[in-house]
C-alpha cells in the first residue's frame, strides 16, 4: 500500500509539473535534448530527497530549483557552443530578420539569471513572489533582473532600449505577487 501510495505521488509529480519543467529547462539549455535529460535528473534527484519539500503547495518551485540546478551543471558547456556553431549562409533577404524576431534563439544569447526570469514570468506565468522563492531571491531582485532581462532581450533582437523615467518599470503584464 506504501509502495502504491509513494509511486502515486510520483506519478501526480510528473503529471502536474512535467511540461513546465521541460519548457523551463528547454529555454535555459536551448536544447530539448539536454532538457530531457535535465528534467528527468530533477525528478530522480527530487524523488530521492522528497523528504525536504514540507509543503506540498511549493512542490513547482522547489522543483524547478533542482532543474535549474541540473541544468547549469550539465548545461554550461552545451550553452557556449551555441554561439560557436556555424550559422547557415542566409540565402532569402528576410532571414536576418527572421532570426532577430525568433525569441527563443534570442532567449539562448542572454544570460541565464535573465533567461530565468523572463521563462518564469512569460513563458510559464509564474507570480513574482512564486518566483523569488524558486530562484531562491527576494521579490525586489525579481522585479529588477526582470527589468534587465527585458532591456537585454531587446538588444539582443535589435529593438532600441528606452531609458525608463525615474528608474520605473513597465511590465508587459500586470505582476501578480
Amino acid at each position: 500500500m506504501l509502495l502504491q501510495s509513494a509511486e502515486s505521488r510520483y506519478n501526480a509529480w510528473v503529471r502536474d509539473h512535467y511540461r513546465f519543467l521541460l519548457r523551463s529547462a528547454w529555454a535555459l539549455t536551448g536544447s530539448r535534448a539536454i532538457a530531457e535529460d535535465v528534467v528527468q535528473d530533477c525528478f530522480a534527484n527530487a524523488w530521492k530527497h522528497r523528504e525536504q519539500l514540507r509543503d506540498g503547495a511549493l512542490a513547482r518551485a522547489w522543483l524547478f530549483q533542482i532543474m535549474r540546478r541540473a541544468a547549469f551543471r550539465q548545461a554550461v558547456p552545451s550553452m557556449q557552443s551555441l554561439d560557436d556553431e556555424e550559422q547557415p549562409e542566409q540565402t532569402a533577404p528576410d532571414a536576418g530578420l527572421d532570426d532577430k524576431l525568433d525569441v527563443v534563439k534570442a532567449l539562448a544569447r542572454l544570460a541565464p539569471i535573465h533567461r530565468e526570469v523572463l521563462v518564469l514570468f512569460y513563458f510559464d506565468d509564474m507570480p513574482t513572489a512564486q518566483m523569488a522563492e524558486a530562484l531562491e531571491i527576494a521579490p525586489g531582485t525579481v522585479l529588477s533582473r526582470l527589468a534587465r532581462a527585458r532591456d537585454a532581450l531587446k538588444q539582443v533582437m535589435g529593438v532600441p532600449v528606452r531609458a525608463t523615467s525615474g528608474g520605473q518599470v513597465t511590465p508587459l503584464r500586470k505582476i501578480q505577487t
